[in-house]
């Protein structure tokens, strides 16, 4: 486990219950769930978030070492994370973690690494982060975006913090940002992520009911305006799913239709929003999404909650099917050499699976243990 956080720091009461494992809260007005299992890249490898020990479960981050062979556990010591947790990349081997709210813990811890998980410093956010998997956002210079669950009156708002003995400042809230011109034109329902651009405009996704409006909102010098890509899908409001920037791209997974005709497709933009490639549609066929993640240069992989998963290596791609996913997996990650993993969470075995160089099986290729200390969950 890694160092670095005095246990006594964030000691927290017990009693009370988290979501079930796999499961995170959707945000106001969002028709659909996303769950916080995802995984992600920065130059430290490849980083994983996923629900161990049962329910309620103990939320774990693991890292898969650039040029490593096995995943190794450094989610930040002496925080209740039965909550949740979500983390962000940062230039380097940096990543910045919060955990969402659990038990008697009402507030958002934060903890970051600047040597890939070996040690940690501890950090707060302005509140109680938001129950999905993009709450968080980092750039360069220690900035931060943080989509909280509620704010003072307004409901969800989204906050900025700036360097370190970190001070955070009300960005915009939903309310605010739903009565500017651009929030109008997309009718917002709900706030779903954060994110930066590449040159480091705060971003914000969101729900819409317009048709056909995407809603990626870029912050700029006149105010807040409608930077997502268009559709080749009419009729329906799409929803911000993930929202993510790695290096020099930004990467959206969309949600689009309902009942039957939902589907999925990603979009990416390598200027700030001024030009969008865009995917082919992924059916759903009325399964729900049960985790998704992304991987270097634009890649994207979702599962779904009967065990089909897919990937996209980047703009221009189409989706490709891997084998359904071994029982329990809780989450998949691209390899830092290349490659497809998926993890699988057995109470504290975490399963580690490598798909075949013809993607016609998986392979388990090794087990983790994950010490798991269930009485301190009450």
């Amino acid at each position: 486990m890694a160092a670095g956080l005095g246990a006594g720091l964030f000691a927290v009461g017990c009693g009370g219950h988290a979501p079930a494992a796999g499961q995170s809260g959707p945000a106001t007005g969002s028709s659909i769930t996303t769950p916080l299992a995802t995984s992600f890249t920065t130059a430290a490898g490849t980083w994983a978030v996923v629900p161990m020990g049962g329910s309620p479960a103990f939320w774990q981050l693991v890292i898969l070492p650039a040029g490593g062979m096995q995943w190794s556990l450094v989610t930040p010591p002496g925080v209740a994370d039965n909550g949740g947790v979500v983390a962000a990349g940062l230039p380097g081997r940096s990543v910045v973690t919060g955990f969402r709210p659990s038990q008697n813990l009402t507030f958002s811890p934060l903890a970051s690494t600047a040597d890939g998980g070996r040690s940690w410093s501890p950090d707060l956010a302005g509140g109680a982060l938001a129950g999905v998997p993009d709450a968080l956002a980092a750039y360069a210079g220690g900035r931060l975006l943080a989509l909280m669950q509620n704010g003072p009156g307004a409901g969800p708002s989204v906050l900025t913090g700036n360097g370190s003995g970190r001070v955070w400042s009300a960005l915009t809230d939903q309310r605010s940002l739903a009565g500017s011109l651009a929030g109008a034109r997309c009718g917002i329902r709900a706030l779903t992520a954060v994110a930066f651009s590449q040159q480091g405009a705060p971003l914000i996704g969101a729900s819409c009911d317009r048709p056909g409006t995407v809603g990626i909102f870029a912050h700029g010098g006149d105010g807040w305006h409608l930077a997502g890509p268009l559709l080749p899908v009419a009729g329906t409001a799409p929803e911000v799913v993930r929202l993510r920037t790695n290096a020099a791209i930004t990467t959206s997974v969309l949600s689009v239709g309902t009942g039957p005709a939902a589907a999925l497709l990603a979009a990416w933009t390598s200027d700030n929003g001024a030009h969008w490639a865009v995917s082919t549609m992924l059916l759903l066929n009325s399964e729900r999404l049960a985790a998704s993640g992304f991987g270097a240069g634009g890649a994207v992989w979702v599962l779904l909650s009967g065990g089909q998963a897919e990937t996209l290596v980047g703009p221009g791609a189409s989706w490709r099917a891997l084998p359904t996913a071994p029982a329990a997996t809780a989450a998949l990650a691209f390899r830092p050499g290349g490659g497809i993993e998926a993890l699988t969470a057995h109470d504290t075995k975490l399963g580690d699976w490598q798909v075949s160089a013809d993607y016609s099986t998986w392979n388990k290729v090794r087990t983790i243990n994950v010490p798991i200390q269930y009485g301190s969950s009450g």
